[in-house]
């Protein structure tokens, strides 16, 4: 019975499923779109004539692999026939695209209502081909967000699918699935197994490698600064200079100091100002040593020692530490002792005011919308495309139904129709009064000249839509993204902010040193803009108290400072964004895969939000600049894009396109297997001395990215992780004790992957299996071997186990042999006295119980990151 009502219900389920995907399209317009969620949103709209469903994204693409009996170097790729495709239906969308055949010849006619990209214009080509539809005489509508007017705009005018788009998109499939399927294989052979290679990913990578080149080789610049703070009563002086240092020596439970918001509320509180040194002696104040300054020291100390008794320190003294790891000036570590003369005071020499204004931001394109997000709200590339796509699709809201809430969300233009500006000012005159609503519209020019298509900004459908009256039933992500798309939709149309910035500089009076510091502070005067956008937050800005000239004022603090100058910023997932969109590489719509891809591939890895590469990525990247300098380039990639768009403009025939592009890049290709060498072959010479025997060490680079081993090797096998700057690490210790020995347990990674094993191993042979996701496999008592059963395949013992279905029997001699044994083919009598033998095996081998080394027991599944304790370096003697 149970079997019988199974069966029904899934049969009842898929039915149902049958005909949310495909409805009865007799005597209707079949309208078919990518999304189920854009089809019930744009069915709103359209009377019941139209029959609207969808496709569920692409319905053809090339074959992952060629035919059976053909040998194709880019499987669906006829490279020597004018790159003629080959289309497969996608797995799993043969039966849609059978119902969608069905429905087209019982339906009036086909309209294609695909997004308005180029991957919308293909996705409408296949479709129209798998329906043998002409595409010149197609109905092919395109709106740029899904509302009443628009659709109904859109459904008055269609026209032919552009094939200019679709050849566009062709050529861009085909091109990367050349550089897929004919790079990968030589990184296969040259680098490791499995590995691939991307036209546009791969130089994503290479910028990110270059960032960490930069960073490394930057050698940094010193400058000085000195810090004042200052109170406005001099009775309270003495003790605010003891109050002060209790403050800054405070930690919280992190040991962390306290933050810029804290100490301006410590100074306002304490009636106190703070500000930096600008003038010493009537010149600008600047000590500054550049990065190549190697001597000079002593002249350095003496012009230290003279600031800080300019500014009001009594016999300053200088405190040099070398720093072994610093480069250039940063080898000296230098601090000037900064206990305050008695009798310091300054005098307000001269106040300088002036006012400023803020414009509102340009709306958002995709890219300035990923990384504004990515900024605000901590949302990656992927997380916010999938939060967009849904509110531009539709969601359903109690009263009206499937409404969709913001425009097409893959787009590089800041333009904005005429209607959602009338309709923007409307509500900023309305909802905040004509002071904020400027005289004329503003419009905003795209910074990108090569702009896709003529789509409009990111915006909401309706500028009235307040994101607080959004219903509970949106995601927490949907509800935040369209907070930020609608205020600063809202703001960019709304008037400037203005700031009245006051500048205070004081002068020392007690002594004529000429030591001038500056304090500065801005209040807001309007907020403009930020009525809608909310001001930023400055915890720099300090509450200015009224001064006028003449006032005098008593330092409690005056801290000088070395600094050195920072190298580039890694590259976080907007600012990557960012730079892949100034350099032309990519569209609005692969923003977010290729950050995806870099990663998944682990040529990335995403610190603390900032991209590194990996060893892996940094080799990879190494080898394919070496075999194609050109294609590895910015500069090549953006042309390739300029030449996509081209094709997309009708302006390049898109096979002849593709034909200049191979021929030079095969020719490449040829070369490069001839003199690519193996990455695990090549040595890079390292500082240390090998350990075990004396000689040279060097870096390899082997399955789990570079380490440390002897020159010697093979004759020497000391080897030895190594961490970011290439120094040698100590096995990473665990808080696990040792079954075996008792002895405490370290992370290893063997050809299976990463275990846990004694510090005496390999004496003590006891390991300790980790699982897929990382956490701990409890060992598994040892197997009884059954000398009385042989295995079919190569007559060794079986060893009899106890698994979750039961006994079970398997070769001895696995992995080598992989053979098994029926455990039902064996007589009753015989299984009974195996049973009975495993049972008193397992008595006298009971299960092994993992505990920390405190004694306490770790459960089964426990991250191994759990239990990381800190590895340490190795001191090795430098060669």
């Amino acid at each position: 019975m149970a079997k019988k009502k199974t069966k029904k219900k899934a049969s009842k389920k898929k039915t149902t499923k049958k005909k949310q995907a495909v409805p009865d399209a007799t005597g209707k317009h079949l309208v078919i779109v990518e999304s189920p969620a854009k089809a019930r949103t744009i069915n709103r709209y359209l009377g019941d004539d139209y029959a609207v469903t969808s496709s569920v994204g692409h319905v053809r693409d090339l074959p992952a692999r060629s035919p059976k009996g053909q040998k194709q170097p880019v499987p669906g790729v006829d490279l020597e026939h004018d790159f003629e495709p080959t289309y497969d239906v996608l797995k799993g969308k043969g039966t849609l695209v059978s119902e969608l055949k069905k429905a087209a010849k019982v339906a009036k006619d086909v309209w294609f209502a695909s997004d308005l990209d180029r991957e919308g214009e293909a996705i409408s080509w296949h479709l129209a081909e798998l329906l043998n539809v002409d595409p010149s005489n197609a109905k092919r509508v395109i709106f740029n967000a899904i509302t009443k007017k628009q659709i109904e705009e859109a459904f008055k005018d269609p026209h032919p699918i552009n094939m200019d788009f679709v050849n566009a998109q062709q050529a861009r499939r085909i091109l990367d699935r050349i550089v897929g399927y004919q790079v990968s294989p030589l990184l296969w052979k040259r680098v490791a197994g499995g590995l691939s290679a991307g036209r546009v990913q791969s130089v994503a990578v290479r910028i990110v490698v270059e960032r960490e080149k930069e960073i490394e080789a930057h050698i940094p610049d010193e400058t000085w600064s000195v810090v004042g703070r200052f109170s406005l009563d001099n009775c309270k002086n003495n003790s605010l200079v003891n109050d002060w240092k209790s403050f800054v020596d405070t930690k919280d439970e992190k040991g962390k100091g306290p933050t810029r918001k804290m100490m301006n509320s410590f100074l306002s509180e304490n009636h106190s100002i703070e500000g930096g040194l600008v003038e010493l002696d009537g010149k600008p104040f600047k000590i500054f040593r550049p990065a190549d300054c190697t001597g000079g020291l002593d002249d350095h100390k003496t012009q230290l020692i003279s600031v800080g008794e300019a500014v009001g320190l009594s016999d300053p003294q200088i405190l040099i530490e070398e720093d072994e790891n610093g480069k250039g000036p940063a080898k000296h570590r230098i601090e000037l002792t900064n206990n305050l003369a008695d009798g310091v005071q300054y005098k307000v020499k001269d106040i300088a005011q002036k006012d400023s204004s803020v414009r509102p931001a340009a709306p958002f394109i995709t890219s300035s919308l990923q990384a504004s997000a990515s900024t605000v709200l901590g949302f990656a590339a992927k997380r916010t495309m999938r939060a967009a796509q849904a509110l531009y699709e539709g969601v359903r809201i109690k009263g009206e139904g499937q409404v969709g809430l913001i425009t097409y969300m893959r787009t590089d233009s800041t333009h904005l129709s005429m209607d959602a500006i009338n309709q923007v000012r409307t509500y900023v005159g309305n909802k905040y009064g004509p002071e904020y609503l400027p005289e004329k519209p503003r419009f905003y020019s795209s910074s990108n000249e090569s702009a896709q298509e003529a789509h409009e900004a990111v915006r909401p459908t309706d500028a009235g839509r307040h994101p607080d009256t959004l219903p509970a039933s949106l995601d927490e992500d949907q509800r935040k993204l369209y907070r930020l798309i609608w205020s600063r939709f809202v703001a960019c149309q709304m008037t400037s902010a203005k700031w009245h910035r006051t500048e205070f500089f004081f002068e020392r009076d007690d002594k004529p040193t000429g030591a001038v510091f500056k304090v500065a502070g801005r209040t807001l005067a309007f907020d403009g803009f930020y009525k809608a956008s909310g001001v930023p937050n400055s915890d720099s800005e300090q509450n200015l108290p009224k001064l006028d000239v003449g006032n005098e004022l008593y330092p409690f603090d005056i801290s000088p400072k070395q600094s050195f100058s920072s190298p580039p910023s890694r590259y976080s997932e907007a600012s990557l964004i960012k730079k892949l969109e100034s350099e032309g590489i990519g569209r609005p719509s692969t923003y977010a895969s290729i950050i995806d891809v870099i990663q998944n591939r682990n040529y990335v890895e995403k610190i603390d939000r900032s991209f590194h590469p990996t060893d892996l990525g940094e080799v990879v990247t190494e080898k394919l600049i070496e075999a194609f300098p050109i294609l590895m380039g910015v500069d090549y990639t953006r042309s390739l894009e300029e030449r996509l768009d081209n094709i997309a403009a009708g302006d390049v025939e898109w096979t002849a396109m593709l034909h200049d592009f191979y021929g030079r890049f095969s020719k490449r290709l040829e070369t490069a297997y001839e003199e690519m060498s193996h990455a695990k072959a090549e040595m890079q010479p390292a500082i240390y001395k090998c350990p075990e025997c004396g000689s040279k060490t060097a870096y390899r680079f082997g399955k789990n990215g570079r380490f440390l081993t002897c020159a010697s090797y093979p004759d020497c096998k000391y080897a030895a992780p190594i961490d970011r700057k290439g120094q040698p690490l100590l096995p990473e210790r665990v808080d696990v004790t040792c079954p075996e020995d008792g002895s405490a347990m370290e992370k290893r990674t063997g050809r299976f992957g990463p275990f846990l094993a004694s510090v005496n191993y390999p004496d003590i042979k006891t390991v300790v299996n980790l699982d897929k996701k990382g956490g701990i496999k409890y060992p598994t008592p040892p197997p009884l071997l059954i000398e009385t059963l042989q295995c079919e395949k190569c007559e060794s013992p079986m060893n009899l186990r106890n698994g979750k279905r039961g006994p079970w029997l398997g070769c001895s001699t696995f992995p080598k042999c992989k053979g098994r044994m029926g455990w039902k083919t064996l007589d009753d009598d015989v299984r009974k006295e195996l049973e009975a033998a495993l049972e008193l095996h397992e008595e006298a081998n009971p299960q092994v119980i993992v505990k920390t080394l405190g004694g306490k027991t770790i459960p089964e599944g426990t991250p191994i990151e759990d239990l990381l304790m800190e590895a340490g370096v190795v001191e090795l003697e430098v060669y």
